[in-house]
């Protein structure tokens, strides 16, 4: 399986670690931009480990989330594909995942 990180997934990692930035340490925002994308990396060996992610089943594409620590790696399964379409911060109002 091949992952693929949409341009709209890359931009909303990196403001939702500009957001946090100024709370943390250069290490810390190191750490979690890490931990996320260690975690994104293991969809390559279990893809339909995350759930079902009730947000975008509207769109009928089987979007799927990971969780690590606030933030939701939402993901779908196109054949040999794993598509990261968005990285979530779940403190925000969840309808923004809707978009």
């Amino acid at each position: 399986m091949k992952l693929i990180y949409t341009g709209q997934s890359l931009l909303a990692l990196e403001e939702a670690l500009d957001f946090i930035a100024p709370e943390v340490s250069r290490e810390k925002l190191i750490e979690i931009r890490d931990s996320i994308l260690d975690a994104a990396d293991t969809l390559t060996l279990q893809p339909l480990q995350g759930q079902k992610e009730p947000f975008l089943e509207h769109m009928g594409l089987g979007h799927r989330r990971l969780v690590v620590d606030h933030y939701k790696i939402i993901y779908r399964v196109d054949g040999e594909y794993i598509y990261v379409t968005d990285i979530f911060d779940s403190r925000q109002d969840p309808d923004k995942i809707k978009g």
